[in-house]
C-alpha cells in the first residue's frame, strides 16, 4: 500500500505532516520547554523544530503533547541572554514567545484531532547549545516577518528566498558515498516529494548510485538507490510544471522508491537521461503502446495495465492531486452471493460515473446547456486529494488531519460502507468519484480501524469503525480477493478499453467527451491554464491551489479508440475456411492434418526455439534476386520466382533442380500454390498474372488485369487478389478446378479497391475475411472482403511498405517499411499500438503476434520480441538483402530468398 510504503522510515512521533501544506522544515535544536509553575519551573526536554510557517516542539517524553505555534499567531519573539551572576544558579539563554494560540498534537501519544488553546500565551524555550540561541531567534524573526505579510504571494516569495539561500550555502556530503571509487556525475538542489509533503535537499548522482540528502537530515541523513537496480523512471508534472522525476526499482508496483521535484527542467532531464542509460531499452520499452500490446495479448493483467497507464499519465501515489485512478467495476453490493457470470453484476464501463444514473444525468445536462462558455457537466472530479484520503483515512489519519486543519471529516461523511459509497456515487448531486488501486490490492488494512482511531459518531449513534462490506464478502481480505477477481473477469476484460477511452483516451476531451457526457471543469485538464502567465502572485497561487486540491484529469495517452482485449484462446477461434498459407503449412504431415492442429501451445513452442534456426542447405538457381517462395502440400517441391523473370521448381532438399519456365522478359514479383496443389500463380512486372500447371509443365493461362506491375497475389476460396503499382487491388472470381483450363472468360472481376499510391504488398487474414494492403506512400489499409469496404486506413510509415501481414488471431497487422520501422496496427481501431525503429530496413517477415522473424537489408535474419521491442537473436543468412520468407510452423521449417540469388532452407531445432 502506497501510504504504508511511502511513510518516513522513522519511529519518531514527529512527522512532516504536522506542518501546514507547502511548509518546509528547516532545522532542529535540542531544547527545553520551560513550564512556569508557582513553586519551581518545570523543564521538558525535546527537539525544537524551526519551520517556514511555525515552531514545533517535540518532547522526548511520549506522554507530553507535541506543541505547535503558528508564526502568524506570534506577537513577539525575543532573545534573553544568559545570567552570569555567580551568586545564583546559572540560567540558560532563552527564547520567549508571546502568541495568541497554541496547538497540542498527539496528546498521550494518541493520533487524534488537534486541540487548540486560544488566548494570550507566553512560552519559553532554552537551547542546550546556548551559542546558537541568538541565531535561532534571528531566523524566527525573519520567518515571522514573512508570515505576517499581507499578500500570500509575498509570503511565499520571502520563504522561497530563505530556502534557496540555505540550499546555496550547503552541498551534498560526499562522505556519504558508498564507495570511495564512485565518480560523481552531477549534483543539484531538489525536493523529495511524498504525499502532502516536499522536503528540500540535494541530489547527487554517481556512476553507481542516486543519493538524496535532506537539508534537515530528516527522516535520515541520506537515501541511496543503486542505478543498476532501477527498473522504470518517469518524468512528472508537479504543480502543473515539468519538474518531477519518479524512480522505481520494481516492475509492477505503483509505489516508487523516490519522487524528486527539481527547480528547473534542464536538471531534471539531465538526470533522467543519465539514469536511462542504465536501463536496457528504456526509451522504447515503456510506452503506452507497448504496454497495450502486452495487455492485449495477455502478458499483463488488467490491474498491471491500469497501473502502467496511470504511471504514464503522471499519476503517482506520492502526489494526492494525481493519485492513480481505478474504476468501479461492480454495481452489486447487496447480494449474498457475487455472480461474476451475470453481466448485470457489473457497472457499465462505457459511461463515466456521473452518467450511470439517467435521472441525475438529465439534471446535469439541463444545467450544462444553460451554462456560459466554457460549460462543464461535473463540478467535482472523479479523483482528488480529498477522495483519496476519504478511502484511506484509517491507514493515513495524519494525512487527513493535515488537509483538514487538524480535524477529521464529519462522521456521516466518512467512508463507512462500500455499498453506501457506491449508492452515493450513483445518486449524489456532487459525488462522481472512482476508486483507487488499494481496492484491488492485497492489503486490506485501509478497510479496518486497526489503529483504534476515534473517528467520531454518526447521527444514528454508531461509532465509525471498520468499513461495512457487502454481504458477499466474509471479511476484508475476501472482499479484496473477490474485487480483484471481478477486475480480471471476462466481462471487465472485454469492456475495460471503454473506460480507458474515457479516462486516458480519445473520449477524455473535445467533442467525443461531450458526446460521452464526460466533461469536467476546464481547470482539471492538462494545459487548461498556464499559471505562469498570471502576473499577480496571489492570484497565481490561489489558482494553483484550487487546481491541485480540486483534482486533475490524467494526461491523455490515446487519441483514437483503444483496442479491445483479446479474450479468446487462439485454438478456440473458428475459421470459415483455411487460406492457401494455412494449406501450405501442412507440408510433411498426413492428409488428415488441419490448421487447427497448430494450437497456441505448439506455436509458442516453435517460436520459443526460433533462435535455434540452423541452415540445412542452400542453392543459387536464379540469376537475380529471389522474390517469392511457395511449397507443395506434401513438401516435396519448392517453387521460387525471381527478378530474372523465371519460375523455378526444385526438390525440398534444394539439391535436385527440376524445372525452369519464363513467362515474359520482365521480373516475376511473387508466387503462390493453389489448394489443388497443381497450379502455381505468379505475378509479374509486365502487368500480368500467370497460371502454371505443375502436372502438364506449361503455362495454363494469363490474366491481364492491371495497368502497371503486379506486385503481389493472394488466393482464398476461389478468389484471386492482385495488387499493383497502378494503385489498385483487384478481386477476381477464379474457380480452382484442376479439370478446367482456366480460360480467360472465367476471370470475373468482383471489385477494385482504390488506393492513393502504388500497392506493394497484400495479405489475407486466416479466415479470409480481411485483407491488408501496404502502399508506396506508407499507408496500411484494412479491407472487409465481404463488402470490399475499407475498415481502416493508417498512414504509419514515411516511405515504401515492403511487407505486411495479420497475426494468427487476425487482431493485429504488422508492417515493415523503408523507414526502418516495424509497426503493429490494431485491426479494430486502426491504432498504431507498437512502433519499433530498427537499425536497417526489414524487407520481409513471419510472425506469431508477439515474436517476429525478419529479413533485413544487410542479409541477416533478426528475431524480435515485440513485447519488449528488442532483438533477441541475429542470424547471418544472405550476402544481400533478404527479400522473401516462407515458414512452416508445423514442421519447423523456414525458407528464405535474397538479393544474392540464393534460396536457403532452415530448420528450427529444439
Amino acid at each position: 500500500m502506497a501510504f504504508l510504503k511511502s511513510r518516513e522510515r522513522t519511529k519518531e512521533r514527529f512527522s512532516l505532516l504536522l506542518l501546514d501544506l507547502e511548509e518546509y522544515y528547516f532545522e532542529q535544536h535540542t531544547a527545553y520547554f520551560v513550564i512556569t509553575c508557582s513553586k519551581k519551573d518545570r523543564k521538558v526536554r525535546g527537539s525544537l523544530k524551526v519551520c517556514s510557517r511555525s515552531i514545533i516542539f517535540d518532547p522526548d517524553d511520549l506522554t507530553e503533547p507535541i506543541i505547535k505555534i503558528p508564526l502568524r499567531d506570534c506577537q513577539r519573539i525575543q532573545f534573553e541572554e544568559r545570567e552570569s551572576n555567580p551568586f545564583t544558579n546559572p540560567r540558560l539563554s532563552s527564547i520567549f514567545i508571546s502568541c495568541v494560540q497554541l496547538i497540542f498534537i498527539k496528546e498521550s501519544n494518541v493520533i487524534a484531532p488537534y486541540r487548540n488553546e486560544r488566548g494570550e500565551k507566553r512560552v519559553c524555550f532554552q537551547l542546550e547549545e546556548c551559542s546558537k540561541t541568538e541565531d535561532v531567534v534571528q531566523t524566527l524573526l525573519q520567518l515571522h516577518r514573512a508570515s505576517c505579510l499581507d499578500k500570500l504571494g509575498d509570503q511565499t516569495a520571502m520563504i522561497a528566498a530563505n530556502l534557496q539561500s540555505r540550499l546555496a550555502r550547503s552541498s551534498f556530503d560526499k562522505n556519504c558515498f558508498q564507495s570511495v571509487a564512485e565518480k560523481p556525475h552531477m549534483e543539484c538542489a531538489v525536493e523529495r516529494v511524498t504525499p502532502l509533503v516536499s522536503n528540500p535537499g540535494h541530489v547527487c548522482i554517481t556512476d553507481q548510485n542516486l543519493y538524496f540528502q535532506p537539508l534537515n537530515g530528516y527522516p535520515e541523513q541520506v537515501i541511496q538507490i543503486k542505478l543498476h537496480g532501477v527498473r522504470r523512471i518517469y518524468k512528472r508534472r508537479h504543480g502543473l510544471r515539468p519538474l518531477g522525476l519518479e524512480v522505481f526499482c520494481s516492475e509492477n508496483d505503483f509505489c516508487s522508491d523516490i519522487y524528486l521535484k527539481f527547480y528547473n527542467t534542464a536538471d531534471r532531464d539531465e538526470i533522467y537521461y543519465y539514469i536511462a542509460t542504465f536501463l536496457e531499452n528504456h526509451v522504447t520499452e515503456h510506452t503506452a503502446e507497448s504496454y497495450m500490446l502486452q495487455w492485449q495479448r495477455g502478458h499483463l493483467s488488467n490491474y498491471e495495465y491500469l497501473l502502467h497507464l496511470n504511471n504514464l499519465a503522471d499519476r503517482s501515489c506520492n502526489d494526492l492531486s494525481q493519485y492513480p485512478v481505478f474504476p468501479w467495476v461492480l454495481e452489486d453490493y447487496s447480494s449474498k452471493q457475487l455472480d461474476l457470470t451475470n453481466p448485470a453484476t457489473f457497472r457499465d464501463l462505457s459511461r463515466p460515473v456521473g452518467a450511470l444514473n439517467q435521472e441525475r444525468l438529465d439534471r446535469l445536462l439541463s444545467r450544462y446547456r444553460g451554462m456560459p462558455d466554457p460549460p462543464f457537466m461535473y463540478g467535482s472530479h472523479y479523483s482528488s486529494p480529498g477522495y483519496v484520503l476519504f478511502y484511506l483515512v484509517r491507514v493515513a489519519p495524519e494525512h487527513m488531519l493535515c488537509v483538514q486543519n487538524g480535524r477529521y471529516d464529519h462522521a456521516d461523511r466518512m467512508f463507512n460502507s462500500v455499498g453506501e459509497t457506491w449508492k452515493n456515487c450513483l445518486e449524489g448531486a456532487t459525488d462522481f468519484k472512482e476508486l483507487i488501486p488499494e481496492f484491488y490490492g492485497s492489503n486490506s488494512s485501509f478497510l479496518e480501524n486497526k489503529l483504534s482511531l476515534d473517528l467520531g459518531r454518526r447521527q444514528n449513534g454508531s461509532s465509525v469503525g471498520d468499513v461495512v462490506l457487502p454481504l458477499w464478502a466474509s471479511d476484508s481480505a475476501d472482499f479484496l480477493q473477490k474485487h480483484r477477481t471481478a477486475l480480471e473477469s471476462h466481462f471487465v476484460s472485454e469492456h475495460l478499453h471503454e473506460w480507458i477511452d474515457l479516462v486516458f483516451g480519445f473520449k477524455q476531451r473535445g467533442g467525443e467527451a461531450v458526446a460521452a457526457h464526460n466533461v469536467f471543469h476546464p481547470l482539471t485538464y492538462e494545459g487548461g491554464i498556464d499559471c505562469d502567465s498570471i502576473q499577480d502572485p496571489d492570484q497565481r497561487i490561489a489558482m494553483l491551489t484550487q487546481i491541485l486540491e480540486f483534482g486533475q484529469t490524467p494526461k491523455q495517452l490515446f487519441t483514437s479508440p483503444h483496442p479491445q482485449r483479446i479474450t479468446a484462446r487462439l485454438h478456440n477461434i473458428t475459421h470459415s475456411a483455411t487460406s492457401p498459407l494455412s494449406e501450405l503449412s501442412l507440408a510433411s504431415h498426413s492428409e488428415d492434418s488441419s490448421f487447427e492442429d497448430l494450437t497456441e501451445e505448439s506455436r509458442k513452442l516453435v517460436w520459443s526455439n526460433m533462435g535455434n534456426l540452423k541452415l540445412v542447405s542452400s542453392q543459387k538457381i536464379h540469376k537475380e534476386a529471389v522474390t517469392g517462395v511457395a511449397v507443395s502440400r506434401d513438401g516435396s517441391s519448392i517453387f521460387s520466382t525471381s527478378q530474372d523473370s523465371t519460375l523455378k521448381m526444385f526438390s525440398r532438399e534444394l539439391t535436385d533442380f527440376q524445372r525452369s519456365v519464363s513467362f515474359s522478359n520482365m521480373a516475376l514479383s511473387s508466387c503462390l500454390l493453389l489448394a489443388d496443389g497443381q497450379t502455381v500463380v505468379c505475378s509479374s512486372w509486365d502487368n500480368n498474372v500467370y497460371f502454371y500447371s505443375v502436372p502438364f509443365g506449361r503455362r495454363q493461362d494469363t490474366l491481364m488485369g492491371h495497368d502497371d506491375a503486379v506486385s503481389r497475389v493472394c488466393w482464398f476460396d476461389e478468389r484471386l487478389y492482385t495488387a499493383s503499382w497502378d494503385s489498385t487491388v483487384k478481386v477476381w472470381r477464379c474457380p480452382a478446378d484442376s479439370s478446367s483450363n482456366h480460360r480467360r472468360s472465367q476471370f470475373d472481376l468482383l471489385s477494385e479497391l482504390e488506393h492513393d499510391a502504388g500497392v506493394n504488398t497484400i495479405s489475407l487474414s486466416a479466415a479470409g475475411t480481411l485483407l491488408v494492403s501496404g502502399c508506396k506512400d506508407g499507408t496500411v489499409s484494412i479491407w472487409d472482403t465481404s463488402s470490399f469496404s475499407a475498415l481502416q486506413q493508417v498512414h504509419c510509415h514515411s516511405g515504401n511498405i515492403h511487407h505486411t501481414a495479420f497475426s494468427p488471431d487476425s487482431r493485429h497487422v504488422l508492417s515493415v517499411g523503408a523507414d526502418c520501422c516495424m509497426k503493429v496496427v490494431d485491426v479494430q481501431t486502426g491504432m498504431v499500438i507498437s512502433s519499433v525503429k530498427a537499425d536497417e530496413e526489414q524487407r520481409c517477415f513471419c510472425w506469431d503476434g508477439s515474436w517476429v522473424l525478419t529479413g533485413g537489408q544487410s542479409g541477416d535474419l533478426l528475431l524480435w520480441d515485440l513485447i519488449s521491442n528488442t532483438v533477441t537473436k541475429r542470424i547471418p543468412a544472405h550476402s544481400g538483402a533478404v527479400t522473401t520468407m516462407w515458414m512452416n510452423e508445423l514442421c519447423s521449417s523456414v525458407i528464405t530468398g535474397g538479393d544474392d540469388r540464393q534460396t536457403k532452407f532452415w530448420k528450427i531445432c529444439s
